[in-house]
């Protein structure tokens, strides 16, 4: 497992990732819409990684992607979906193109990279591919409703992916990081449409999102990375989702208890004679 694909290495998750697969002695082709951002990567790892640019949404850049990677690598054992973005804004306040830019990354991008290497890992026998979800994927926040439905298509995509691939030796895994200081609140962008009908709803997670970087506690990127490592080179099975970060744990167990409550209640509502 030491041919890596990482997507979304520019900062965050995927670069401390793609360092760390790097330092272990992997090799990695890693991808960013802007390859300059790759440059300092590139020097401290001369020969181990191949920089590559990649916008997801762009189905000609994934095909060449995975193609420098059998070019470069030989082919492909580790894909890592990672690359992200986000749109703050309730569901009447995005538009339809608006939340199509945010599922073409989210979810069309990782499906699309996914057929491109399954040809590959089916005939090696082996291979894995790692979604990059959030505790979002099984949770839900106001204003962040493109967001939240991108992750929880992603982690439909890889329950179905699982199913289909694992016969063939590729193992699936949803990583599911809850804050970590990456950048990523500040980052997002907010719809065009924004409505003050919904500032009472939105306005305390849009702050906490920008102010996100400045809070205590936060997961760091290379203990992420070390994480996912430790999932992919498991020799043991591993479980499909994996929450990672600091309070995850405790969020998603929270999230379960509420679903169990929710279940009850409506079979309790069904069975009304």
């Amino acid at each position: 497992m030491d041919r890596w694909l990482v997507t979304g290495c520019s900062s965050g998750l995927g670069r401390a990732l793609a360092a760390a697969v790097a330092a272990s002695g992997g090799q990695v082709v890693a991808t960013a819409r802007k390859p300059v951002a790759l440059e300092e990567l590139v020097r401290q790892w001369p020969g181990q990684i191949t920089p590559v640019a990649l916008d997801v949404r762009d189905a000609e850049q994934c095909a060449a992607a995975v193609q420098a990677a059998v070019d470069r690598l030989g082919g492909v054992d580790v894909l890592v979906n990672n690359a992200g973005n986000g749109v703050f804004g309730t569901v009447e306040e995005v538009s339809d193109e608006e939340l199509r830019d945010q599922l073409e990354t989210l979810v069309v991008g990782p499906w699309r990279l996914a057929r491109l290497v399954l040809p590959l890992m089916r005939a090696q026998g082996a291979g894995h591919i790692v979604n990059v979800s959030s505790l979002a994927g099984r949770m839900a926040f106001p204003g962040l409703a493109a967001y939240v439905t991108g992750k929880h298509a992603l982690e439909g995509l890889s329950q179905a992916l699982a199913a289909e691939a694992t016969p063939h030796g590729v193992r699936v895994t949803v990583m599911e990081p809850a804050g970590y200081t990456t950048g990523y609140g500040n980052a997002m962008t907010e719809a065009a449409g924004r409505l003050d009908a919904y500032a009472g709803a939105t306005d305390e997670m849009l702050g906490g999102l920008r102010a996100m970087e400045r809070l205590e506690g936060l997961g760091r990127p290379e203990d992420f990375a070390a994480t996912v490592l430790k999932v992919v080179r498991s020799a043991a099975p591993t479980p499909l989702r994996v929450p990672v970060g600091p309070g995850a744990y405790e969020f998603l167990g929270g999230v379960d208890e509420a679903a169990r409550a929710e279940f009850a209640a409506a079979r309790a509502l069904v069975d009304q004679g």
